[in-house]
């Protein structure tokens, strides 16, 4: 969560100035490195190899984490953007359920006998390099920056090339002033930080309440996951469906919202069914506003880039991610996980708050919509300077043809 912060502003303004090849291409590529440096680590006086791939991983993570509204807006039409969206999240989501369901059994407690834990790590270790290497083969083979043909009109008018006169710095600084963009990227970052916090401590949660309950544990964090990856799916497919983007992610943030109280307040019942209920119906909703949020934030900032935008959210989930994190386990340790719990539906109410506040100016929509009575094309500016005001932008301008 740490190096994702400094390091989104150099990965994105590479997927703006390279493209996308390059910047998967590092991300698989340095995921694949540190996989393999984490075999190397499997010893009690390695933990600084440990750490190290560690640091190499999570670099990679801050390239891959800004992808999937990229991806989806360059290669699929206006039908099916939120749904390739959705499902390039659901990718990442996939890759933290099985990181639930697989080291308890690969790697089972056994503190007497430190060789065959080591053994057991080392299974795991290289089961996972084996996979990294065959995704960036993958990579290299599949991965390319555009499609021949733009799938959208919203594509059509962007220039095939950044020009030269396009600046990264004042891409961030429109995004900034762009007030709805400001308030999705507060709320974003308190409900996927309030995730990721919950992920982070849910295990500790579940011990504190029912003792001896590990692989229970393990069981809860998979179907937080998994139901989560059901509803980014569908909620990619209703917004392609109905183009609802406020609306769809102000109840799904509702409901986030709900999730978490009832979570809260059930979790200590002694019925470890209800919390595995209760577990995947709050993932459902929390990690079906991932795409929500990705999606919500290009259509308000187009034209302005699609990594750019996506990275500045992942950025402020994993602020918020590790004020939360750090807040929550204080309070779970000291006062129970009913505190920490408490303490995280505030920040989610708040969110809804400022959700609420969002003005939805579909602008990415407007011009897919326009494109049925108006053929829009891009004319480069040499001196952006001399165009009429309302025609200015950082990149182009759009005009009828």
């Amino acid at each position: 969560m740490v190096a994702y912060i400094p390091l989104i502003f150099p990965a994105t303004w590479l997927l703006d100035r390279r493209g996308l090849r390059l910047t998967a291409l590092l991300g698989s590529g340095l995921n694949c490195a540190g996989a393999w440096i984490k075999c190397a680590s499997v010893s009690p006086e390695r933990f600084a190899v440990t750490v190290s791939a560690q640091v190499v991983c999570s670099v990679a993570q801050v390239f891959i984490l800004g992808l999937p509204s990229r991806v989806a807006s360059v290669w699929f039409g206006p039908r099916e953007v939120s749904t390739a969206c959705a499902t390039a999240v659901l990718g990442n989501q996939l890759g933290t359920a099985i990181g639930f369901l697989l080291p308890p059994v690969l790697v089972p407690n056994t503190p007497d006998d430190p060789e065959r834990t080591g053994h057991n790590i080392s299974v795991m270790f290289y089961g996972t390099a084996a996979v990294s290497t065959f995704l960036f083969i993958l990579t290299v083979i599949v991965i390319k920056d555009r499609p021949p043909l733009p799938p959208s009109q919203a594509q059509a008018v962007l220039p095939g090339s950044l020009l030269e006169d396009y600046s990264y710095k004042q891409s961030i600084i429109n995004l900034m002033k762009n007030k709805a963009f400001v308030l999705l990227l507060i709320s974003y970052g308190i409900l996927t930080g309030s995730f990721y916090s919950v992920s982070t401590l849910l295990n500790q949660m579940i011990m504190d309440c029912y003792k001896g309950q590990e692989l229970n544990a393990g069981r809860i964090g998979l179907t937080l996951v998994v139901a989560g990856m059901v509803g980014s799916i569908l909620c990619g497919l209703w917004l392609d469906h109905t183009k609802t983007y406020k609306v769809t992610t102000l109840i799904v943030y509702i409901l986030s919202f709900v999730g978490m109280i009832v979570f809260t307040f059930t979790l200590n019942l002694d019925n470890i069914y209800l919390v595995f209920f209760t577990a995947g119906v709050l993932g459902f909703f929390m990690t079906g506003y991932l795409p929500l949020g990705f999606e919500f934030g290009v259509e308000i900032t187009y034209p302005e880039s699609e990594g750019t935008s996506s990275g500045l959210l992942n950025a402020f989930a994993q602020i918020f991610g590790i004020i939360f994190t750090l807040i929550q386990g204080r309070l779970t340790t000291a006062y129970k996980p009913l505190a920490g719990n408490l303490f995280l539906s505030a920040w989610i109410l708040l969110g809804v708050i400022l959700t609420a506040l969002i003005k939805s100016e579909l602008k990415r929509h407007n011009v897919n919509v326009g494109a049925n009575s108006n053929k829009l094309q891009a004319l480069p500016a040499e001196c952006p300077e001399d165009l009429p005001s309302e025609n200015k932008t950082s990149r182009f301008k759009l005009e009828p043809s």
